[in-house]
């Protein structure tokens, strides 16, 4: 059996090569203020494994995506293992797209601070007298730049996001902009409306892009997960201040209360992580993790 080693290795996923293939492995690692902590959150890469092929299955009408398959047995023989059953996904190679597309659909976070500063996110001037956690009356597209682990992800224009493309792939900057912004809030405005519809606000997201052998635009990467979006519970909505969420926010609110900790949870609040996270698998999916 041929041993496979990752050839990236983020934060809590790593990437393997299968040739025409890729695939991606969530781990059950996680991080925290861009710090990977201690501890193992048991089924968490299971959860965003599982939640990606949920939303990709969904939208497969708005765009393709790269996802192949999450059976281990269309893997190579080294991925039948245990530890990868569930958290892993068989995806195609892509030229990923160098543009973080975020959308916005409430004032919350980076973005509420800077409303609060000057009535903009990412300057885009937004009508006066919002409370943190409103409801915007549109969505609004925040494109960033992508950067490598240790950056920090820079927030550019529409216009700067055609720019930065057309150095990349000249020619073509304003088509696969445009095409990445609509496509990025047409996602959003779907997944949004089911969610809500099961009880989940998705406040924010961010979906990654890549061309494909065709030169298509396709959905890469992960998609609408605990880590890459803000969940909230649609029960417990209250414009005017924070919102408790579907995500980390138990890890990230005990390591603030607990400075001097040498980045290990204790493990009632691993407990809660994980709680969260297959409670807005089995909200959104309808049935439980298997």
């Amino acid at each position: 059996m041929t041993e496979f080693k990752p050839f990236k290795e983020g934060k809590v996923r790593e990437i393997y090569d299968a040739g025409d293939n890729l695939i991606l492995v969530a781990t059950d690692r996680i991080s925290c203020f861009d710090v990977i902590l201690n501890n193992i959150v048991t089924k968490k890469g299971t959860v965003l494994t599982q939640m990606s092929k949920f939303w990709f299955d969904y939208t497969s009408d708005i765009l393709p995506n790269h996802m192949v398959s999450t059976d281990v047995n269309d893997m190579p023989e080294y991925f039948r293992q245990d530890k990868f059953d569930g958290n892993s996904m068989l995806v195609k190679k892509l030229t990923m797209l160098p543009v973080e597309c975020i959308v916005r659909g409430y004032i919350t976070g980076s973005g509420w601070a800077s409303y609060v500063q000057d009535g903009t996110v990412c300057g885009i001037k937004l009508p006066e007298g919002l409370k943190e956690s409103d409801k915007l009356p549109e969505p609004i597209y925040t494109p960033s730049t992508k950067a490598e682990i240790g950056d920090h992800d820079e927030n550019i224009s529409f216009e700067q996001s055609i720019e930065y493309l057309e150095k990349q792939f000249p020619g073509k900057g304003l088509e696969y902009a445009t095409k990445l912004r609509d496509c990025t809030i047409a996602l959003y405005k779907k997944c949004a409306d089911y969610a809500l519809s099961k009880g989940i606000i998705i406040a924010d997201t961010k979906f990654e892009f890549g061309l494909d052998e065709d030169g298509n635009i396709v959905i890469g990467d992960e998609m609408l997960t605990p880590d890459s979006s803000r969940f909230w519970p649609a029960d417990q909505y209250e414009p005017g201040h924070g919102q408790p969420s579907f995500d980390k926010q138990f890890a990230r609110d005990w390591l603030k209360a607990n400075p001097h900790d040498d980045w290990t949870l204790p493990q009632d609040i691993v407990d809660k992580t994980i709680a969260k996270y297959l409670q807005a698998y089995e909200l959104l999916t309808g049935k439980p993790l298997n």
